[in-house]
C-alpha cells in the first residue's frame, strides 16, 4: 500500500523531521551504523529564501554514541544538506567554523595542549552525484597509521588526533533507487526521488509494507506525514520552489550570456586578427617604397594616411 508524505528533500520537511529527537536518533544511528543513546540539536541554519544564495541546509547535534566496549562517546555531527551542486569551499568553511568554535570544545580536558575538542563527524546529505562515484552512501574514516602503513592501535581514538581529523558520510541522493538490503537503506529510501508523486513534487509515495514491523520506522513515515499535513511546512515547500526557479531562470540568463560574451570574443578576436596581418601587409609595402627611395610624405599621400601614421606603422 501506497502512503502518501511530505518529500524531506525539502529542507522545511527535514528540519520539521530532524527536530523528533526519536527520528533523529533513528537516522544518525543507521547512518554511523552504531546506536546513538541521546541526541540534542544544538543549532540548524535555515537558508533565508530572499538571498541569492544556494540551499545548504545545516543542523550540528551533540551525540552519546554506544562503542564496542559498551562506553558512550560524545561526538558533534555536522549534518550539512544541499539541493544542488556547490564548490567545496562551502563546506570547508562550515567546518572550520566549527573547528575554530569554543563551544565544541571538550571543558573537562585538562591538558598542556589545551582543551581538546569533541570529536566531529560529517555528513553531506546531496541532491547530487559527486564525480563518478557509484555508491549511493560513502564512508571516509580517518585512521593513524605508523611508517610502514600499519594502524597505530588506539590513535583515532586519541585526543589530540580527534581534534584535527573527522569522519565523513555522504549521501547521493540521486542514486537511491529503492534497493533495500538494511536498516539504512530504509531510512534512506524516504529520500529517493524515484518515488516522487509525478504531478506533485512536494510529496514521495512510500511503500507502507517496507517499513512495518519496524516501529522507528513507521514513526519515521508517520512524522512525514504529519509534515504534508502541515500548513506553515506546506507554504515553506513553496517559497522553496520559488526560490529555487529564481535561481534556474538567473542561471539559465547567465548560461546564454555567457554563450552571447563567448561568441562576441570570438568575433572580436578574429577581427583584430584580421587587422593585425592588414596592418602587416601595409607595413610591408611602406617598407618596399622607401627601399625604392620614395619619401614618407609621398608614401602617406599614396596610401591616404598622414606622415606620423607611417612612421608610427614603420615603428610598429
Amino acid at each position: 500500500m501506497k502512503f502518501s508524505v511530505a518529500n524531506p528533500i525539502y529542507d522545511s520537511v527535514f528540519k520539521f523531521l530532524m527536530e523528533d529527537e526519536r527520528i533523529a536518533k533513528t537516522v544518525l544511528s543507521a547512518l554511523l551504523k552504531k546506536e546513538v543513546v541521546s541526541v540534542e540539536m544544538r543549532r540548524h541554519e535555515h537558508p533565508n529564501i530572499t538571498r541569492d544564495n544556494i540551499s545548504m541546509f545545516r543542523i550540528d547535534f551533540a551525540a552519546r554514541v554506544m562503542q564496542d566496549d559498551g562506553s558512550t562517546r560524545l561526538v558533534l555531527i555536522e549534518l550539512q544538506k544541499t539541493w544542488l551542486s556547490t564548490e567545496t569551499l562551502r563546506f570547508r568553511r562550515y567546518l572550520a567554523a566549527q573547528y575554530n568554535a569554543e563551544e565544541n570544545m571538550l571543558k573537562e580536558s585538562n591538558s598542556e595542549a589545551g582543551p581538546y575538542a569533541i570529536p566531529m563527524i560529517a555528513i553531506y546529505l546531496l541532491g547530487h552525484r559527486i564525480g563518478d562515484i557509484d555508491k549511493a552512501v560513502v564512508y571516509v574514516n580517518h585512521k593513524a597509521l605508523d611508517y610502514d602503513g600499519k594502524e597505530i592501535e588506539n590513535g583515532e581514538n586519541d585526543p589530540f588526533i580527534n581534534s584535527l581529523t573527522h569522519d565523513s558520510i555522504i549521501v547521493q541522493i540521486p542514486l537511491l533507487h529503492g534497493k533495500i538490503n538494511n536498516k539504512l537503506d530504509r531510512v534512506l529510501s524516504v529520500f529517493d526521488q524515484s518515488q516522487r508523486d509525478d504531478s506533485n513534487q512536494h510529496i514521495v509515495r512510500l511503500d507502507i509494507n517496507n517499513y512495518e514491523g519496524d516501529s522507528e520506522l513507521m514513526h519515521l513515515v508517520h512524522r512525514l506525514g504529519l509534515a504534508a499535513m502541515n500548513a506553515s511546512v506546506r507554504q515553506e515547500m513553496d517559497d522553496e520552489d520559488e526560490f529555487f526557479s529564481a535561481i534556474e531562470s538567473r542561471d539559465t540568463q547567465l548560461m546564454q550570456m555567457n554563450k552571447r560574451l563567448s561568441e562576441t570574443t570570438s568575433q572580436l578576436n578574429e577581427t583584430t586578427s584580421q587587422l593585425n596581418e592588414t596592418t602587416a601587409q601595409l607595413k610591408a609595402v611602406v617598407e618596399v617604397m622607401l627601399q625604392n627611395g620614395m619619401s614618407v610624405e609621398t608614401i602617406a599621400n599614396t596610401i591616404n594616411k598622414s606622415a606620423d601614421d607611417v612612421k608610427d606603422l614603420l615603428k610598429s
